[in-house]
């Protein structure tokens, strides 16, 4: 028997299990296939690139499920969610920043809004704002999250707590059914996952950065900034990134200052070793729970297989 929650209920998908809306690799037919499995895909959006979205876009609406996008809020503007919206998103996600000035779009047109948190701070802004969705991210998360963040197991219940029954998705560190499954009975109404649905067969990721995956460990996965100053990239500084080992991680630990003492410099190193093939083009987001990558499964299948061994895993725990 599916596992309902208040998140599946709000969103009419059958199981609480929701995609990452990861930059370079949620992309339509990721998002369209993790829907098509019952749970919530989420688009990619990042700060939304027009010419991206006018491709992506159709082909996870196309599903004919419950989906949603998701955009870094510091870098995106109302034209890109106002595009996004014009497809029928059952939600709208937003990171990394305030998303006031959007939110009332997203509500007009119907989609639920989902706000995702890496601090009690930030936590309590979107129970300000209304979300019908919160977020809670550990720093066990890949990719981006806060610099002084807190680990997913001790963070979600205090976001639960403080969300006061707005259902809450946890998201860090969490790669299979177990990982499910420990959240729900956190509090958590969900799970976002990103690692694991990078490292499937419909994932945007290059063959090469898939295979790293699946070889890779959560001890080799490092939060740094130095690859975003390295790649000139606009982050603000308060958040840093999990990645997979990297040369210039190890060159420049440690001197970040120094490294961003001369921005056009670092850059030109950068696309250099890029260019030679020394460094890969992007880095290798990936959250502690990469040890539990081990294949590169249909994304539809991988959905069904975290609900059920989370089911079983609650079953066990049930009968002490």
């Amino acid at each position: 028997m599916p596992l309902s929650t208040a998140f599946t209920t709000l969103l009419g998908i059958r199981h609480p299990i929701a995609l990452a809306p990861m930059g370079g690799s949620a992309g339509g037919e990721l998002a369209a296939a993790v829907s098509l499995g019952g749970g919530l895909g989420l688009l990619g959006a990042v700060g939304g690139d027009p010419e991206w979205l006018a491709r992506e876009l159709p082909i996870v609406a196309g599903a004919g499920r419950p989906w949603g996008v998701g955009f870094q809020t510091w870098a995106t503007g109302p034209a890109v969610i106002e595009q996004a919206l014009e497809y029928g998103p059952a939600a709208v996600m937003f990171s990394f920043g305030d998303p006031g000035p959007f939110t009332g779009r997203v509500r007009a047109a119907g989609a639920a809004v989902i706000v995702q948190v890496t601090d009690v701070e930030e936590a309590r802004r979107a129970v300000d704002l209304g979300a019908d969705v919160i977020v809670a991210q550990g720093t066990e998360s890949g990719g981006h999250g806060a610099r002084r963040g807190r680990s997913t197991l001790p963070f979600v219940p205090v976001v639960v707590d403080l969300a006061d029954g707005i259902p809450v998705l946890a998201a860090g560190g969490i790669a299979d059914g177990r990982g499910v499954a420990a959240v729900l009975a956190l509090g958590a109404q969900g799970a976002l996952i990103g690692t694991r649905f990078q490292a499937t067969a419909e994932s945007l990721v290059p063959p090469s950065t898939a295979e790293a995956l699946v070889a890779g460990r959560g001890q080799d996965t490092e939060r740094n900034r130095v690859l975003d100053i390295a790649r000139s990239s606009r982050w603000p500084e308060r958040y840093t990134a999990r990645t997979l080992g990297h040369p210039h991680l190890d060159l420049w630990r440690g001197r970040e200052a120094e490294l961003a003492a001369d921005p056009a410099a670092a850059r030109r190193a950068y696309e250099a070793d890029v260019a030679s093939g020394a460094v890969p083009a992007q880095p290798i987001w990936a959250g502690e729970g990469v040890d539990l990558v081990t294949d590169l499964p249909p994304a539809a299948e991988l959905v069904a297989t975290l609900a059920a061994d989370a089911e079983r895993a609650l079953a066990r725990a049930g009968r002490g």
